[in-house]
Order: C-alpha cells, then sequence, then structure tokens
C-alpha cells in the first residue's frame, strides 16, 4: 500500500459531496432507530436494521464509496498521471480499496450495531452479528464496485441496478439467487453468529468462501484492468 494514495483518496472521498450522502446514509439508519424506539417497545420495528440497514444502506455506502476513490479519476483522465508514477498498479488498488473498506466499516457496518442496539439493547447478541454480517458483505461489496469502477464509468448506474434488481427485489422472489447474492452470504455469517437472524440456507462454509472468493478476485480484477488501463475517448 502507499500512504500518499491512501491520504490523497481520503481526502477524495471526504471532500467531495458524496462525503455528505455517505454521512446521510447511516444518519438516517440510526435516525429511524431513535424514532421507532422513542414511540414504541424494546424490539419493535427491529426490520429496519436488515430492510434498509444491511440490505439497502450498507451497498449503497460501499458503493460510493468504491466509486468515489477511484471513478472520478478515470473520468477527467488524471488517472494516466498516477499511473504514470513508479508505483505497482496493484499497490494503487489496494490503497484505494482499503479507503473504501474502511469508509464502508464504519458507516456502513457501524450503524447496524448501533441501530440494533438503540432498538434492543437486551440482545446485543443479534446487533453484533447484523454488524458481522454487514462487515464481511460491506468488504465484499467494496471490492465488487470497485472493480466496476474500474471497468467502466458506468460503476454507480450499475450497481444501484445491482443492488436493487439483483439483491433487492429478484433476491426476494427468487430464492436461487441467494447463492449468488453478497447479502445472502453476509447474513449467512450474521446467523451463525445469533439464532435471532434467519439464516438464508447457503451455509456457512459457502458463505465464506464465495465472499472470499469474489472479494479477492475483484481487487485482482481491478488491479489488472489499472495496469493495462489506456485513457480511449469514452472509456
Amino acid at each position: 500500500m502507499n500512504s500518499t494514495i491512501i491520504r490523497l483518496s481520503t481526502q477524495a472521498l471526504l471532500g467531495r459531496r458524496r462525503g455528505l450522502v455517505l454521512a446521510l446514509i447511516p444518519a438516517v439508519v440510526i435516525a429511524l432507530a431513535v424514532v421507532i424506539r422513542a414511540l414504541t417497545e424494546p424490539g419493535t420495528g427491529y426490520e429496519i436494521v436488515d430492510a434498509i440497514g444491511f440490505t439497502l444502506a450498507l451497498p449503497l455506502v460501499a458503493l460510493l464509496a468504491s466509486s468515489a476513490v477511484l471513478g472520478p479519476e478515470i473520468d477527467d483522465g488524471s488517472i494516466v498521471y498516477l499511473i504514470a508514477k513508479p508505483v505497482p498498479r496493484r499497490s494503487v488498488v489496494l490503497s484505494k480499496y482499503v479507503v473504501a473498506w474502511l469508509a464502508t466499516l464504519a458507516l456502513g457496518a457501524l450503524p447496524l450495531l448501533l441501530a440494533g442496539l438503540v432498538l434492543d439493547s437486551s440482545e446485543p447478541s443479534q446487533a453484533v452479528a447484523w454488524a458481522l454480517g454487514g462487515a464481511v458483505a460491506g468488504t465484499t461489496y467494496t471490492a465488487l464496485f470497485l472493480a466496476l469502477a474500474a471497468l467502466t464509468r458506468h460503476a454507480v448506474v450499475i450497481g444501484l441496478l445491482f443492488v436493487l434488481l439483483w439483491e433487492g427485489l429478484l433476491g426476494g422472489l427468487l430464492s436461487g439467487i441467494r447463492w449468488l447474492a453478497i447479502g445472502a452470504w453476509g447474513q449467512e455469517i450474521a446467523a451463525s453468529v445469533s439464532d435471532a437472524v434467519t439464516a438464508p440456507g447457503t451455509g456457512l462454509l459457502y458463505a465464506v468462501l464465495a465472499a472470499t472468493v469474489l472479494t479477492v478476485g475483484s481487487v485482482w480484477f481491478a488491479g489488472d484492468r489499472l495496469r493495462s488501463f489506456t485513457l480511449r475517448g469514452d472509456e
């Protein structure tokens, strides 16, 4: 990893309007939890941790963070100046991945823990389970979306379609999609920690292996794409 690239990527992530949106997403999740807890009994409305925090907010944070650390440099062409430096391409990608990953953990997975504890502090294991599952899913989401950002300037649009249609709509209608859904892998890991979380049925071993393979493969692809990157018209 390269400390200079990490610093510049962090500035790009926090210095753009995306930084404000990134902060608003977990704030909404936690605010909803506070409001529900204030108006209802403990444990009521815990579904927002899954349906809103885990299924929607977490991948959106990963998508915005991943596209923010790499996408703009490809869009404006400044990436050619970065890769012209005597720095290994995979070191560039790994440094940017670490920045996006840490942002996803802090703004995507950690709010699941906080929202869960707000809604029901009597059963902290459930909140910890969702946070752990969110950390694993967020790790994989970040890698996949970083690879998309390296592949196309339309990464945000494609990522949104993936989250809303594949993992959201189709994932809720077709049970077989759970084998190829990052959210299902994370939920499987969460279910292994707390019985209060429903297991999708893929099995813990499969979920861990699938998440690992996709994460490593996506980061490798992003590095390979950057290594062979040339600025060409609408690329």
